[in-house]
């Protein structure tokens, strides 16, 4: 096949892929601009512009507070996840010590199980704690799915990181915890971005907990607030805010996307390619 085929395929299997990816976005953001009979009419280019939707949700102080629920749970998260994973990536990569492997996996195969199937006994445990119904319970499980991702990572990370500065390290007699902190931290950036952006997008996006461990309107998390905005019927629901919603919801990522996207890359091609 020559050359000129090969790469206008490839440009067009590219372009099909973004295109399939981008389109949904886009089609919301051309709804959230559409008010009374212009919701329902199909077009895909912007025939008016009509500011009221997101005029309507983000003058709504109970989608504000969810909104911030949301950035405080998908916050921490990310902190207690990252903090966690650090140091049982040190032990896991560093340390020599029998059931590692085995240790390891385990942590991976904890991240296999879906969330209906652990939802009955976390939904215990949560109520058990006297967590029910509040920010801590998201933040306690949704720890569930991004810890063991985040220890994978970096501990596949640190694992490659030359180990001959480690031992210059404890010959100039740095403790493990300097160590981690002095020599490695500086080195897992992208790593430490790439575990960190993700955690906080499966936090933000998570549905199935926050929508079974809290139940008012000052608890609840942005998702679930834009699945509570219907009406009595088709004709009544207001699609122009549940899209306004969307995308206010939407464009942060993009943004945290789009400023760390050459760390991104770097993380998740660490350790794919060893010289």
């Amino acid at each position: 096949m020559p050359a000129i085929l090969r790469q206008t395929g490839f440009y067009l299997l590219v372009a099909f892929i973004v295109l399939f990816s981008v389109f949904p976005f886009y089609y919301a953001m051309l709804t959230s601009l559409k008010s009374g009979t212009g919701l329902f009419q199909v077009n895909y280019l912007p025939r008016e512009i009509a500011w009221g939707n997101y005029a309507a949700i983000l003058s709504d102080a109970t989608f504000l507070r969810n909104l911030a629920n949301s950035v405080f749970v998908a916050s921490v998260v990310v902190v207690i996840s990252l903090f966690l994973a650090v140091t049982a990536a040190y032990a896991l990569s560093r340390i020599a010590f029998r059931g590692r492997t085995l240790l390891l996996l385990t942590v991976l195969a904890v991240s296999m199980f879906p969330q209906i199937a652990v939802l009955a006994g976390l939904f215990e445990v949560i109520r058990g704690l006297g967590l029910y119904n509040t920010l801590y319970s998201l933040i306690f499980a949704y720890m569930i799915f991004t810890l063991p991702f985040t220890v994978w990572v970096l501990t596949t990370f640190m694992r490659d990181l030359p180990i001959e500065i480690e031992e210059a390290a404890i010959v100039d007699g740095a403790s493990p915890f300097t160590i981690v902190t002095k020599v490695f931290l500086p080195l897992m950036w992208p790593a430490l971005v790439t575990t960190g952006l993700l955690a906080f997008i499966a936090a933000w996006n998570e549905f199935l907990f926050a929508l079974t461990f809290v139940s008012n309107n000052d608890t609840r998390t942005v998702p679930v607030a834009i699945a509570l905005l219907s009406g009595a019927s088709a004709q009544e629901i207001p699609w122009g805010i549940i899209m306004a919603a969307s995308v206010v919801v939407t464009v942060p990522l993009i943004v945290l996307v789009l400023i760390f996207q050459r760390k991104i890359i770097s993380g998740l091609t660490a350790g794919g390619v060893k010289g």
